[in-house]
């Protein structure tokens, strides 16, 4: 799953980075090392300005909600637990399949968080026997430091109780799609704990490599079958992963130091 990332890179650099035709200043974005869900993040989509001439997609970099809503959704609740959608259900499922098919984005990351949950532990806490001691985090990062392409949705929804032109009439929110996480070796593996991504958490985001960029973000590419092979996993032996301080499992802390490598994991914590 990605319930926790980090995104620290500036604007101009996903400028750069993506192409973007099209970004509003006044839409800048803190760099957030604890980014959480119903928080407001970037996204990469190709869509044609509101109003423009001439209709062609645009490469935009936009600010959105995280926790998808559905635009059928009679109230937004329900969207911080629309955070990840799975790669091998999305096209059927009625909270996503429209987005499938027709509102694709990318969400660029740094990298994300998963904690450790060993099975011993788990089977013990099932049966009442032992408290679950504190999850070690891990922080998940492409090998090379290039941007973490995140695969996403994005779906618009009225909120009829506003006037039209009401600041907050329509909100704009996304969903991360994951998928199987790697049991192939890491390309670099702390020398004590995981050596595959899939001995951390059994599911992660699904990475898009720059080359399937442009076929993702394409708002006229709408075959569900074309498109469900664009959802499959990159390339093994691109990831690493390292521990990190427990700090980061409260969403109230924030900086660089949350992604600061440590040796091994926290006392008291497990692997």
């Amino acid at each position: 799953m990605c319930g926790r990332y980090a995104s620290s890179r500036r604007p101009e650099d996903l400028a750069g980075i993506f192409e973007i035709e099209k970004w509003e200043p006044e839409e800048t974005l803190e760099p957030d090392y604890n980014v959480a869900p119903t928080k407001e993040v970037y996204a990469v989509l190709d869509r044609p300005l509101k109003d423009a001439d001439e209709k062609r997609p645009v490469r935009q970099l936009r600010k959105l909600k995280w926790g998808l809503v559905p635009s059928w959704a009679k109230t937004p609740e329900g969207g911080a637990r629309m955070i990840n959608a799975r790669a091998e259900t999305v096209h059927e499922k009625p909270s996503y399949r429209r987005a499938f098919a027709a509102r694709r984005c990318i969400l660029p990351a740094d990298g994300y968080y998963e904690w450790v949950t060993g099975k011993q532990e788990r089977d013990l806490e099932e049966e009442g026997k032992k408290k679950r001691p504190r999850k070690q985090p891990y922080f998940v990062l492409p090998a090379d430091g290039s941007v973490f392409a995140m695969a996403g949705l994005y779906e618009f929804w009225r909120d009829k109780t506003l006037p039209e032109d009401h600041p907050q009439a329509w909100w704009v929110t996304c969903s991360v799609i994951t998928t199987e996480a790697e049991t192939s070796p890491l390309a670099v593996a702390p020398a004590e704990g995981p050596h595959a991504l899939a001995e951390i958490h059994p599911r992660m985001p699904l990475m898009l490599t720059p080359d399937r960029w442009d076929a993702w973000l394409d708002p006229s590419r709408t075959d569900v079958d074309d498109l469900r092979e664009l959802l499959a996993p990159p390339p093994a032996g691109l990831m690493r992963a390292y521990p990190v301080t427990t700090a980061v499992s409260n969403v109230r802390n924030n900086g660089p130091e949350l992604l600061k490598e440590l040796e091994g994991p926290e006392e008291g914590t497990l692997f």
